[in-house]
């Protein structure tokens, strides 16, 4: 086993047990908030809580990756959200609702940090196969997501045999899912470094060129410079230091291919929480029993992660705009069947099942699609600012979504949650239109990469020429 496969298991692991940990809480988060509250309208800040929390750690993770390398970085958001569990139990048990949701919010580390580890496998990937790699992260989130559940009912039975109240129960299962997952991520080599993917090279600081093509084209460049740089010298003397966020942001902003892959990220998980959140009170509504929601929530989890190496396999193959022009075509498809069960006398188990499954695939598909499109995009440089930004970006708005959706729905019904999909969904199509003529489809990707490959090693050779 080499050490990048070896590096790469130890990523799958902490994504499966942070997973587990996410989801053997989530059941029980809302209820809790209830209880202690004695209100029905707080349940839905306990997993708000968790979302911002999420959005409000990502970029400082970010950063200390980019100075310290992933190793640090996962193991303080794993270890964060190992602590947030205890915290949970605490409020839990003092009946002290502040610090029952600050640990929420704690636990929100973890789900940030499985969202950087995606980012470290395609550090540690060739540029060829990020796209899997990194999908193959994502996709454990299957497997722990799956078990997760199965264990809210042991968990609870341990809290209970411990003198507990039997609903923090499971926040011991996700205590110690957490703890491991933080063991798992101290593990990894000290050289698993942030933004590996060849920096400085002028093509991708070049407003001009924006595309998707520039890791291989990158490669290539490199390899034509080896002459003229020996011992890799000349080329780390002329590697630029890595971007502040402003600085960064300021990058993205002036090219729209880094913009749209941003945008997609944010739109995905907005459309995604907007719907996924109301769509088991629309359920409740209709008077669907507690197992029929229950499948339905359990078939979109699926579907959030589970085709994700396909996607990433796609993103490898075709490219990454073709993954996201899949998405988008699956989040019109799941706004539709929505407005259709939204006006219809009477809502369909059948149709509320395929159109939350759908939902998951169009926001795996945005996932894999914008994360694997922005890094490629981008410079060394430049690449962790913008990954943390992004992921804060998009834990903050799908917070934002969860906070209205309430309202929206009590004001419009399930109709205007779908609307409101409809027009995040506009937002990215519009940022898309810049993008889409300087990105790779299939049939013209040779073509630019070797146009760029060409160019970048004219220019080092003229430049070696010059010396």
């Amino acid at each position: 086993m080499t050490s990048h496969i070896r590096e790469q298991a130890k990523l799958i692991t902490a994504q499966l047990l942070s997973g587990a940990g996410i989801a053997s809480g989530y059941a029980v988060g809302g209820l809790l908030a209830e209880e202690i509250t004695g209100q029905t309208s707080m349940a839905g800040f306990a997993q708000m809580s968790v979302i911002l929390g999420a959005g409000l750690i990502a970029y400082p993770l970010a950063v200390l990756a980019g100075r310290s390398g992933r190793r640090k970085a996962l193991t303080l958001g794993f270890g964060i959200g190992t602590l947030g569990a205890v915290v949970v139990l605490v409020g839990v048990a003092l009946q002290f609702l502040p610090l029952f949701m600050l640990g929420m919010m704690m636990c929100g580390s973890s789900t940030a940090s499985g969202l950087q580890a995606r980012y470290a496998a395609v550090d540690l990937a060739d540029p060829a196969a990020a796209g899997r790699a990194m999908s193959l992260v994502v996709w454990a989130t299957t497997v722990g997501s799956v078990l997760g559940p199965s264990f809210t009912a042991p968990g609870a039975h341990l809290g209970q045999a411990l003198g507990m109240n039997g609903l923090a129960g499971p926040y011991l299962i996700s205590m110690v899912a957490f703890a491991l997952a933080t063991l798992s991520a101290s593990t990894l080599t000290k050289s698993v470094a942030a933004g590996t993917d060849h920096p400085g090279d002028p093509a991708l600081d070049d407003p001009s060129h924006d595309g998707e093509a520039t890791t291989e084209a990158n490669a290539s460049a490199a390899s034509a410079r080896e002459p003229a740089a020996p011992n890799g010298s000349a080329t780390e003397a002329a590697a630029p230091p890595p971007m502040k966020l402003g600085e960064a942001l300021r990058f993205a902003l002036a090219r729209p291919v880094p913009l749209f892959a941003m945008i997609t990220i944010i739109a995905g998980q907005m459309m995604m929480t907007n719907v996924m959140v109301m769509t088991p009170v629309h359920m409740d509504h209709q008077e669907f029993s507690l197992g029929a929601i229950g499948i339905v929530v359990s078939i979109h989890i699926a579907g959030m992660y589970a085709l994700s190496p396909v996607f990433g396999w796609m993103a490898d193959r075709w490219g990454s705009g073709v993954v996201i022009a899949g998405g988008a075509g699956i989040f019109v498809l799941t706004i539709v069947l929505g407005v259709i069960d939204a006006v219809a006398p009477e809502s369909s188990m059948v149709l509320l099942s395929i159109a939350l499954v759908l939902l998951g695939i169009g926001w795996s598909m945005f996932l894999i699609g914008g994360s694997s499109l922005l890094t490629a995009s981008v410079p060394a440089h430049a690449k962790v600012p913008l990954q943390g930004a992004s992921d804060s970006a998009m834990n903050l708005g799908g917070a934002l979504m969860a906070a209205m959706a309430g309202s929206v729905l009590g004001a419009g019904g399930f109709l205007w949650i779908n609307l409101m999909a409809t027009f995040v969904l506009l937002i990215a199509v519009g940022f898309s239109i810049r993008a889409i003529p300087l990105m790779s489809w299939p049939g013209r990707r040779a073509s630019t990469l070797t146009e760029d490959a060409d160019q970048s090693a004219s220019a080092a050779g003229q430049d070696g020429a010059g010396k």
